[in-house]
This record gives structure tokens, sequence and C-alpha cells, in this order.
């Protein structure tokens, strides 16, 4: 418990920090807010410097049957500068791929170690719900967080850099349970994402993490589930509207809550749920509860209802206003 514990205030709770800036109590944030390009230059220069002057046993890794997280280890260059065994080990700067996330006005590089893909057929989607074991750490190596049993996470509730790593990797393709109990899941994805404070932390000192740490995140990813936050029948993922991969940036009515927090996205009056019009083409689920499926109207999926064709779904478009439940 005092993993899960550890982890829910480093993961969660430092989103809310990074999202919305000073606390008025002042207790664990830096009253200040650097310019964000300048400092993320500088993360870079800093986080190229360490995946240049560090390597890992790749052969090693490659031909073992189930690695951990356990088993990947950075070692740093000795002092010569020369890559000890070539053939075995691999520079970190040469086995990483680089990818660009924009958040809050900056596109910020971040870099993926892929250990193994995994082999589920499913890939998380940035709103979604993973079930992962992880281990977090800094530069120096320092560990600040990490998980014992595997636990699960809300994806819009943790640093944007540890989001965005799951998305390029594949879930386990199944698991077994040992006669004690415990769950074994078969060819997860493993992996590690590097990052910037932009992506991470920023301006936030928490401890094992000083201001601007640039952090390593290492994982495995077990398994996903698609969520609704605000149960308007369109799952999150699809409210993230401009397609950035930030689902807290989409608000089309303007109001206190974006649209995978709020019922009514375009502020009509009619829920969103309720703007589903479409034909029920399943008359074998019961959409509305009455015990009756044959009587439903939606086909459960808001997003195709276009009442007046100019090309704004209902849902978000003010003047169309019609209900499901106007006849009822």
């Amino acid at each position: 418990m005092k993993a899960i514990k550890v982890t829910l205030f480093s993961l969660i709770l430092i989103f809310i920090f990074v999202s919305c800036g000073n606390d008025d109590d002042g207790s664990r944030l830096i009253d200040r807010t650097p310019d964000r390009a300048t400092q993320d230059a500088l993360d870079n220069n800093t986080l190229r410097q360490y995946l240049q002057t560090h390597y890992y046993d790749s052969t090693a890794l490659a031909n073992m049957t189930n690695p951990k997280i356990s088993d990947i280890e950075f070692m740093e260059l000795p002092s010569g500068g020369v890559l000890p065994d070539p053939d075995n080990n691999k520079l970190l700067i040469d086995a990483v791929e680089t990818k660009t996330a924009l958040f809050q006005g900056i596109t910020y590089e971040y870099f993926i170690l892929r250990i193994r893909q995994g082999d589920g057929a499913e890939i998380p989607n940035v709103s979604d719900e993973v079930l992962v074991n992880f281990q977090g750490s800094t530069l120096n190596g320092g560990v600040f967080d990490n998980s014992a049993n595997p636990i699960t996470f809300d994806l819009t509730q943790v640093v944007p850099g540890f989001s965005r790593a799951f998305l390029d990797f594949n879930v386990a393709d199944g698991f077994t349970i040992d006669p004690d109990g415990v769950v074994n899941f078969n060819n997860p994805g493993l992996g590690v994402v590097f990052m910037t404070s932009g992506l991470g932390f920023f301006n936030n000192s928490l401890p094992g993490i000083p201001i601007f740490s640039q952090v390593i995140f290492k994982f495995e990813l077990f398994q996903t589930e698609v969520l609704d936050h605000d149960n308007d029948g369109i799952p999150s993922y699809l409210e993230d509207l401009d397609g950035d991969f930030d689902v807290n940036t989409d608000n089309t009515d303007e109001d206190a809550l974006v649209n995978y927090l709020d019922p009514d996205d375009d502020a009509d009056g009619t829920f969103t749920i309720d703007e589903d019009l479409e034909p029920d083409t399943d008359l074998t689920f019961d959409r509305d509860g009455d015990g009756d499926p044959t009587n439903d109207i939606g086909d459960g999926d808001p997003t195709n209802d276009d009442t007046d064709l100019d090309g704004i779904p209902n849902y978000l478009d003010t003047d169309n206003t019609a209900s499901r439940t106007d006849d009822s």
C-alpha cells in the first residue's frame, strides 16, 4: 500500500500542480514561472548529453525470454569515452526514438527506448486507463517512485511525458494465474521514456525530484481500457478535437469544463448523450433501460448525428437542440 500511495502523490497530484501553477499555500511549489522554451533548450541539451554518455546491454535484453523493468540497466561510459563491448552494448543515443509532443504551446522532444513492443492487439489512447508497472528516476539514478505491484493509471491524470509514452506500445497478449494466485502477463509492452522537465514536473520540487529535473520512466504495459469520463457516450479520446493528444485543451463552449468532462459540450441545453438520434441498429442492447431493447432511440454514437448537414455534429452544434427524449 505504501508504494501505491507514493505513486499517486508523484504522478497524479503533480499533474494538477503542473497544469494549474502555484498553490495558494505555497507548500511545495517554487514561486516563479520560467520561460518554458528557454528552459526546454537547457533541459534538452542535458538530456541528450546523458543519452550520448550512457549505454545498455542490448544483446542481453534481446536474448531474455521475459525481460522486466529490473533487467534494464544504464551504465555511464568509462573515462575514455569508448563504448565497452560494442558488439553487445549500445549507446542510448543510437537506440532511442525521438518523439515530439505539444504541451502548453511548446513542442517538446522526448525519447523512447523500445525493449519490447507488446504482443497484445490494443494500444492505449491518451485518455485511457492503463495497468502498468513502472519506475521513475532522475538522470543521476535516484529512484523517486515505483510500483511494487501492477497499478492502474488514468492517463489524463499523470505528467504529459508519461502518458505519451504508452501511445507507442501494445499491451500484453493475455495472462496466466499461478496456483498461489500470482498473475503473470504474457509479453507486455516494455520500454523507457526520457523526458525534459517541461513534460515532467517542471518547476515543482518534490522529494527526490529537484526543480527542472529531466526524468526517466521505465514501464511495463499490461492492459488498457477506453474511458468515457463524463458518460456522454463519446470515448474521451475522441473529445481531443484538435488532435494534439491533450484532452485538456478542447472546450467547445468555453465554460468551466473541457469537453471530456462536460456532459453538454456545446451548452445548448441538451445533454450530449441525448443528441444521439441515429436509428438504433442493435436491437439486443437495452440503451434506455426500460426492459425493451427494440424501442431505443440512438445508436450509441452521438458523433454521427448531424441534423442540418452542416458538417458539425449535433453535440457540438448550438443550432441543433433535438433530444432523443423529446417524445418520451
